[in-house]
């Protein structure tokens, strides 16, 4: 049973940045590779695909409202992938989501499988 735990998130105000963090655990992920992502979503939203990486971090997709403001990065030896957030605006403010997927795509929705609980994170203005 793969369990997801994302931590770091919090209020902040805009301009802030923020750290993510979130480790994978009970699942083989040595045997396959495996898609690790950020998502978010906001109340009578869908959840978005805020950020994805390849099973070595080599190659890495984002939303194009993120892009040169979020970083995504991975460490296979912890399980764990990152986000950090520099730059953040009020319209970051979102549950987000930690996600995994056996899969070698990492740019849709359809390559995670395994979901974390999320972690609030508020931008003030």
């Amino acid at each position: 049973q793969v369990q997801l735990v994302e931590s770091g998130g919090g209020l902040v105000q805009a301009g802030d940045s923020l750290r993510l963090s979130c480790e994978a655990s009970g699942g083989d992920f040595s045997s396959y590779v495996y898609a690790m992502g950020w998502f978010r979503q906001t109340a009578g939203k869908e959840r978005e695909l805020v950020a994805g990486t390849n099973w070595n971090g080599g190659n890495r997709y984002y939303l194009d409202s993120v892009k040169g403001r979020f970083t995504i990065s991975r460490d296979n030896a912890k399980n764990t992938v990152y986000l950090q957030m520099k730059s953040l605006k009020p319209e970051d403010t979102a549950v987000y989501y930690c996600a995994v997927g056996r899969s070698q795509g990492f740019s849709r929705v359809s390559d995670y499988h395994y979901w974390g609980q999320g972690t609030q994170v508020t931008v003030s203005s």
